[in-house]
């Protein structure tokens, strides 16, 4: 399952492959914070509280946007974070900057 937090709202939904953590908060209307939905803005950070393996790797974007304290952390760009095949539980929190 994925289970999404945003500011107010959250959603336990089916992990669809190929799709981002932000397609499918949008999909499922949790109030994720974004702006580009491409990776240059970084206000859809969120935290990867679980199933950070199910995810596929880490982005050139997200290297350019996130600092390596927070991708250690668990952080990644909710537009860049791609639900691999078969994926398990994810739990992701909107933590944007702002």
């Amino acid at each position: 399952m994925l289970e999404l937090k945003g500011r107010s709202k959250s959603a336990t939904v089916y992990p669809l492959q190929g799709m981002s953590l932000l397609d499918m908060a949008m999909k499922h209307d949790v109030d994720w914070s974004f702006s580009c939905s491409r990776g240059t803005c970084a206000r859809c950070r969120c935290q990867i509280e679980e199933g950070a393996e199910f995810l596929e790797e880490v982005t050139d974007a997200e290297w350019d946007r996130l600092e390596p304290s927070e991708l250690e952390e668990g952080y990644r760009l909710g537009c860049q974070a791609i639900i691999k095949k078969n994926a398990g539980t994810i739990k992701a929190v909107n933590r944007p900057y702002f």
